[in-house]
């Protein structure tokens, strides 16, 4: 795969992650909805309605780790592939792709701060919820892997940028 296809394909894969953080932050501020309502019928002593709250949770958490795991695995390549560069691979033609993934990725950074500040509000209010058994140690651990991912993202589409300025004319 020569350097061009490498960006492009970063930058493709950037986009879908955006996506995903995107579609799971409004997922997880809708369980922050629905978890506020259990704890106020369980603080008024009423009978939670929300039954399917926990197990639609845990299941969300689950394909969160899953998609979590698939990208780390495919960022991992992505990132070898670009450590095994030489400044000869920097050509004219990548200067353009370069910037234009250095800023998918500083955009995907800003997603995943939205990401983490759900996830952040959902842990607080969960922290005095102790009517059912919730995975949010899975939630946890894939707010981590994303938050290191994105930083390891931004790092890489910087040091393609900055190359590629670099030895453009080389």
């Amino acid at each position: 795969m020569n350097s061009l296809d490498c960006i492009q394909q970063a930058t493709a894969l950037c986009e879908a992650l955006r996506g995903q953080l995107t579609a799971d932050a409004h997922i997880l501020a809708e369980f922050y909805r629905r978890l506020e309502q259990i704890s106020a019928q369980i603080h008024k002593n009423m009978e939670v309605r929300d039954v399917a709250f926990a197990q639609e949770f845990n299941d969300f958490c689950q394909t969160m780790r899953q998609d979590t795991d698939k990208q780390e695995t495919a960022w991992a390549q992505i990132r070898a592939e670009v450590r095994s560069w030489h400044k000869d691979a920097y050509g004219a033609d990548t200067a353009l792709p370069a910037k234009g993934f250095n800023n998918k990725a500083k955009t995907l950074s800003r997603i995943c701060d939205e990401f983490l500040t759900e996830y952040h509000r959902f842990y607080r209010l969960y922290q005095g919820y102790t009517a059912q058994k919730l995975n949010v140690w899975l939630l946890t651990s894939c707010a981590e892997t994303l938050n290191n991912l994105t930083d390891k993202i931004l790092f890489l589409a910087r040091e393609i940028a900055k190359n590629a300025e670099r030895y453009r004319g080389a």
